[in-house]
């Protein structure tokens, strides 16, 4: 077996690692409302979620399409130096999302890859190595930045209204009856939330992957994604989305805004219709943006709802620093590479993950979220009320 194939399975291995990380990072984006106002039980809520990521991988490829082709100027690199910018993107990509799920910071799991992906390829390739700006179908600017800044404000913006147009329409109502036909509600809206999610981020792994398979030889631009491909990484994000990522699950069901049912529906319908109609233009959209977007503008449309901006302040820093901060990841482990060429480079980048992957592991285990506590009385902080110093010093530094 020739280095270039193993390092080909590394970064396949790799890859669906992220997408596992997705997954558990991103469960919050379509479960966390549903959770908070008890129209789902935590474990029901995660195994539906699942089940939706796994099929709504299978509905569009145009996401996959411009993260393999539309971001990253690679058309004369090849072999084993394509497939090093593509691990050491991948690795920065995972360190981020397990650091922000330690702290339950529902930051941007889209732009943690690509914040890896480019900090690779500018360490590798110069500044040229990304296509900036670029027609409508490619270029950071269009299809990463701009999304990323709308996103948020849009779905706020529709989430707002929504919320004010149904309090109004419900004020002579029955409150308990229309909490509870709400509730009913969110079943559909979070199970739409959950099919869009998978529909857009499980198709970036595919195109990484893809991205691989092209650098290696085994398959060229021009060609469809493999079905084994899809397959793979459908069930990574599945699996991923059904451990669920309690920490920040935790963070946008009660830190934000305490939700009730009617903003829950609200919020998810929002989150939907955004992430659905991006997938389709081949926009890779961050969901947490516009889940949290959406969250916010239902705080912001209920008469006399509490918004803490504290928190958002410390999500909005979160989503500035993500990209840059990956990108520095990433161009280091590209340097690892340079360094130690071949594959005795790419297997210390391996060793480098799996450590800290195992840290960040064993020190959430001293403060623990899961089932019987992720919906306990917002105190403050990003984790449980037992570990607030902890993150307010650990975010403060960041």
């Amino acid at each position: 077996m020739s280095a270039e194939l193993i390092v080909l399975l590394i970064v396949i291995v790799t890859a669906l690692a992220f997408d596992f990380t997705n997954g558990f990072h991103d469960t919050a984006n379509a479960m966390a409302t549903s959770i908070a106002t008890g129209a789902l039980s935590p474990r029901v809520a995660v195994a539906m979620s699942g089940a939706l990521n796994l099929v709504g991988a299978f509905l569009s490829v145009e996401v996959a399409k411009t993260v393999s082709s539309g971001l990253l100027k690679i058309d004369h690199v090849h072999g084993m130096a394509l497939l090093q910018i593509v691990f050491a993107g991948l690795v920065g990509g995972i360190l981020w999302n397990l650091i922000t799920w330690l702290f339950g910071i529902p930051s941007s799991s889209t732009h943690a890859l690509f914040g890896g992906l480019i900090g690779a390829a500018m360490a590798a390739l110069g500044v040229s190595g990304v296509i900036w700006s670029g027609n409508e179908k490619t270029g950071l600017i269009n299809k990463v930045i701009v999304p990323a800044l709308l996103a948020p404000v849009v779905a706020a913006i529709v989430a707002g209204i929504g919320t004010y147009i149904v309090y109004r329409l419900t004020k002579s109502s029955d409150e308990a009856k229309a909490r509870k036909t709400f509730r009913i509600g969110q079943i559909g809206s979070a199970a739409l939330v959950s099919l869009a999610h998978g529909t857009n981020d499980a198709q970036k792994t595919m195109g990484v992957i893809f991205m691989a398979l092209v650098a290696y030889g085994s398959a060229n631009n021009s060609q469809d994604i493999p079905l084994w491909v899809k397959i793979c990484c459908a069930l990574a994000i599945a699996l991923g989305t059904y451990l669920g990522g309690w920490r920040i699950i935790r963070t946008l069901g009660k830190g934000l805004v305490e939700i009730d049912a009617p903003q829950g529906f609200a919020a998810e319908t929002s989150s939907a219709a955004i992430i659905l109609t991006s997938a389709q233009f081949g926009l890779p959209l961050s969901t947490t943006h516009a889940a949290t977007g959406s969250i916010l503008g239902t705080g912001l449309g209920k008469p006399g709802a509490e918004v803490r901006w504290s928190v958002l302040g410390r999500m909005a820093v979160a989503w500035v620093i993500t990209l840059p901060l990956a990108a520095v990841v990433g161009a280091i482990c590209w340097g690892i590479t340079d360094l130690v060429p071949g594959l005795g480079g790419v297997v210390i980048d391996a060793v480098i993950l799996v450590a800290a992957s195992a840290y960040i592991y064993f020190r959430s285990r001293k403060n623990k979220v899961d089932t019987s506590n992720v919906n306990e009385e917002w105190e403050g902080g990003l984790t449980p009320p037992s570990d607030v110093a902890a993150a307010d010093k650990a975010t403060t530094a960041v």
